[in-house]
């Protein structure tokens, strides 16, 4: 009984202690709030091939897909690799890494300043076995898979930066 308690008493003890350090959630307001509403405003730019089409498609799904009138244009240019890791006696790989790099700008559209310019990336492991199209599918897989985690790590970057200028339109970041 003393162990349940102590445990209880810790994690209100660490809840209080959360509200003192000025953590903030980030979404306040919901979809009606202000850094949902500068999400909002953001149109994404045509990306090449087929993984710019994934991670199109995936940062749309997060932004609201604004077109035509958005005040604010996402820039992204796509690094996509496969490497070759471990070698079979045959000389064949074994295994590969997928990686995926997005360097991606935010464009006030009206000053065509740019407000964010950062990397993101992730990279994503595949085991290569004797059947090609299992291969093949494994490495469709694993871009598909980077280009959520890509997307979801860039709009996580927009709305910190979107929530650190409340109440005001979104304005260049000084050095």
């Amino acid at each position: 009984m003393t162990r349940k308690f102590s445990l209880i008493a810790a994690g209100l003890a660490l809840t209080l202690g959360l509200t003192g350090c000025g953590l903030h959630p980030l979404y306040a307001g919901g979809s009606s709030g202000p850094v949902a509403n500068a999400l909002t405003q953001i149109e994404v730019a045509p990306i090449q091939g087929k993984a710019g089409w994934l991670m199109a498609n995936a940062l749309n799904d997060r932004l609201g897909g604004k077109t035509g009138n958005a005040r604010y244009r996402l820039d992204v240019k796509l690094d996509d690799q496969i490497r070759g890791l471990g070698v079979r006696r045959d000389d064949s790989v074994v295994r590969e890494r997928r990686i995926l790099r997005a360097r991606y700008q935010l464009v006030d559209q009206t000053s065509n300043a740019v407000l964010v310019d950062a990397t993101a990336g992730s990279d994503a492991g595949i085991d290569v076995v004797r059947s090609e199209y299992a291969t093949i599918a494994a490495e469709n897989t694993a871009l598909e898979r980077l280009s959520v985690i890509v997307a979801d790590e860039i709009v996580a970057r927009l709305a910190t930066y979107a929530r650190s200028r409340p109440g005001e339109t979104m304005v260049p970041a000084r050095p």
